[in-house]
């Protein structure tokens, strides 16, 4: 495999988080329409200031986290990028140990076995400071408490309710098996990045339902959402003119956003199956194709 240099890491940890707001992702915030009290532009600075810690070599796992989320804090004063750097924090840090013939999975698997107290400390102080009473809070191991865990083992705790956490305990299962192999056949497809995030987008959300919806509505609109994302799959799936899908996409962002509805676990599970994928190019790893 091959290295990847501390600039190529913060080259594709920004462009995924680009295709982030240049996808149309219904119910996300994007270049197509604004949301939920916040703009393209803060999504764009967060990236870019969250970019040097997230990369950072001195860094641990969880100061990676913490201090990625204290810059984007600090810079737009709103939770834009709290799921996106839990994501990516360890996908950036397994980039960085490939060595030899391992793969970025093999090496993500490595991080996510040796997470730490102190790791779960950081970042218990990093969704403090993003999202009080958010992920991770439980009669087990409350964020605002002192962490007697491990990360890894925190987010076993959180995964039955957060899919994100979920990921921590199945080695990005849901990335490694499902949405990189359909962001590759629909970039190969298309020739657009940002139609293959969308397809990952309305694929996983079509599967599961958006931990971000049901923590504040419940299941209230997962079947809703769920059909939704049905239709825009197959869609996706009959058409090599991907543009003409807009008008529905339009129109389903009207309908979640007057509903208060934003599935931003979905969305972020989209940024970190584009940074894989970028990862794994700098890598040298084979294409995946489902």
């Amino acid at each position: 495999m091959s290295a990847i240099s501390h600039k190529q890491l913060i080259s594709a940890y920004i462009e995924a988080c680009k295709v982030d707001v240049e996808a149309f992702k219904p119910g996300n915030v994007s270049v197509y329409a604004d949301g939920h009290d916040m703009t393209v532009n803060d999504f764009l600075v967060s990236a870019e200031v969250s970019a040097e810690a997230i990369c950072n070599p001195d860094y641990s796992l969880g100061e990676k986290i913490y201090y990625s989320v204290k810059e984007t804090r600090k810079a737009v004063g709103c939770n834009t990028n709290l799921g996106i750097i839990l994501l990516c924090a360890p996908l950036i840090q397994a980039a960085t140990n490939i060595e030899g013939k391992i793969s970025l999975r093999q090496a993500l698997g490595n991080i996510l076995k040796s997470t730490t107290v102190n790791d779960a400390e950081w970042a218990f102080k990093a969704i403090t400071l993003a999202a009080p009473g958010g992920l991770g809070i439980s009669t087990d191991q409350d964020v605002k408490k002192q962490p007697d865990i491990t990360l890894t083992q925190a987010m076993e705790i959180a995964k039955e309710r957060d899919r994100i956490a979920l990921q921590y305990t199945t080695n990005y299962e849901d990335i490694f098996n499902f949405a990189i192999l359909r962001y590759n056949e629909k970039f190969n497809r298309f020739g657009d990045k940002n139609w293959a995030a969308v397809a990952v987008f309305a694929g996983l959300l079509r599967l599961y339902p958006d931990s971000h919806i049901e923590r504040k509505y419940g299941n209230q609109y997962s079947l809703i959402v769920s059909k939704k994302m049905a239709v825009v799959e197959a869609e996706l799936f009959s058409t090599d003119r991907p543009e003409d899908l807009e008008p529905m996409l339009h129109d389903i962002d009207r309908e979640f956003k007057a509903k208060g509805i934003n599935p931003g676990t979905t969305a972020d599970l989209t940024v970190a199956t584009v940074l894989t994928v970028l990862l794994q190019g700098l890598a040298g790893e084979i294409l995946q194709v489902s």
